[in-house]
This record gives structure tokens, C-alpha cells and sequence, in this order.
């Protein structure tokens, strides 16, 4: 870790930040004394309440509308954040799109824009974040562990997405490692979140500790893969499912 970075406030940017997992998390880190930019694109409403939240608790964040799907977008909210905070440490990349059907149906608009998001998306958001990081930095990505086991039918298309964000990981964690900067790769489960809140009631007999995970339980991970004592580990998908994938 560079001394910047150790002895200085961390800044994080969450990618997705305003809802559901993302707005966990980024209350966490702004928790573990990290100032926070989060994006949104969709409701400014939840991203305003997630900042008010956070300041309300003594911490400092601010939001920022970006489609994760533009790439000159994804960019500018990189640099707003080092211009607001002078620095960044960690980048969270938990925006996605969820969208089901059988590979005979899906149609081609669902398979770009699942493609554009959670892939293309993801990658830029790497390349920008890492361009614009300080050495010894964190990286993470929220995956899904459908990429271990899809599960039900319907879900071809996501799991697909979310396996190519496992594998991409690890070819960004060799190619940053000479920064000291790691990258790795959350793997919820079915999460009690707003997107899943039609998929979860068939699920819940699948998982062995026959519950749903809380956003709560996956920030908690990604705030120790975020923090200063997971500088060994790089790479890794770590997945938090309640056993689903047993």
C-alpha cells in the first residue's frame, strides 16, 4: 500500500451504488472511514438517500448519474470522484441488469443490453478505476454465483455474464499486481434486493440454510476485501450463497 493511501482518507466509487447490495455497501465503507462517490442511473432518489444517509452518520458522499453501459460516462464519474476527493482506493462494480427467459425466446435487445452492462460494463469500469487508482488499491467486482451453478432454467444469458466477469478478474488481477492493486470477485447468492424480489420466493428451499442473504451480510464481505489486511488476496471469486452452490 502506498503511503498515500495509508496514512490519508480512502476513497471508494461504487458503480451501482444507490440500491439494493450497492447501497450497502457503499453505507459500509463510508462506515469503515472511507469517503464515497456512488453512481445511479435510473432513481436519483435512492441515490440521494443513501448520501443523506451516509452524512447523517458523519460520513462524507456524494452521487453521481452514469450509465454503466457509456463508456465516456463511466469515465467522468471516475474523474469526479478524484476531483471531489483528490484520490482513489477502492472501486466497487456492482452495477447489473437481470433479465431471465429460455434461450429459445430471449430476445436480442435483453442479450445486448445484459452483454453491454454486466460485461462491457464491468470492464471498462476496471480500466477506468485502475487507470486512475493509487498503487495498493482494491478492485472488486459483485458477480453472481450462477456462474458456479445457474440452477433453474431461465438464466442461460446471466450466468453467462457473470462467469465472464469471474474469468476477467483474474486476468486484471495479473495484469495490476505489479501496482499492488488487487482485484477480486464477490459472488452473492439470492439476495433480498429489489431486483431479485420476484425470483426469491422459489429459491428459498434451494438453499441449505434455507434463507436469502441481506445486502448487509455481502457488504460486510466486501469491506474486509476492500480493507488494508486483504492485501494477499487477489483474484478470487468469493461466493456468499447460504450453501446454494454445494
Amino acid at each position: 500500500m502506498s503511503d498515500t493511501a495509508s496514512t490519508s482518507t480512502r476513497t471508494a466509487l461504487i458503480f451501482g451504488g444507490s440500491r439494493g447490495i450497492g447501497a450497502a455497501i457503499a453505507r459500509r465503507l463510508a462506515e469503515d472511514g472511507l469517503q464515497v462517490g456512488l453512481t445511479y442511473v435510473s432513481r436519483p432518489d435512492k441515490a440521494d438517500d443513501v448520501v443523506a444517509s451516509i452524512e447523517a452518520s458523519g460520513g462524507t458522499a456524494f452521487a453521481i448519474r452514469a450509465d454503466s453501459a457509456d463508456p465516456v460516462a463511466i469515465r467522468d464519474a471516475v474523474q469526479q470522484t478524484v476531483d471531489r476527493f483528490g484520490g482513489l482506493d477502492v472501486a466497487v462494480v456492482n452495477a447489473g441488469v437481470l433479465r431471465h427467459g429460455p434461450i429459445e425466446t430471449f430476445s436480442l435487445g435483453d442479450l445486448d443490453l445484459t452483454l453491454a452492462v454486466n460485461i462491457r460494463g464491468v470492464f471498462l469500469a476496471i480500466q477506468a478505476a485502475a487507470g486512475a487508482m493509487r498503487d495498493g488499491g482494491r478492485i472488486i467486482t459483485i458477480g453472481s454465483n450462477t456462474a458456479i451453478r445457474t440452477g433453474f432454467a431461465g438464466g442461460s444469458v446471466y450466468a453467462m455474464s457473470k462467469a465472464a466477469v469471474a474469468a476477467m478478474v483474474k486476468g486484471a488481477a495479473l495484469d495490476l499486481a505489479p501496482r499492488g492493486i488487487t482485484v477480486n470477485n464477490i459472488q452473492p447468492g439470492p439476495t433480498e434486493t429489489d431486483m431479485t424480489a420476484d425470483l426469491i420466493g422459489g429459491i428459498i428451499d434451494l438453499v441449505p440454510l434455507k434463507r436469502v442473504g441481506q445486502p448487509q451480510e455481502i457488504a460486510a464481505l466486501a469491506s474486509y476485501v476492500a480493507g488494508l489486511e486483504a492485501g494477499y488476496m487477489t483474484g478470487a471469486s468469493l461466493t456468499i450463497d447460504g450453501g446454494f452452490v454445494l
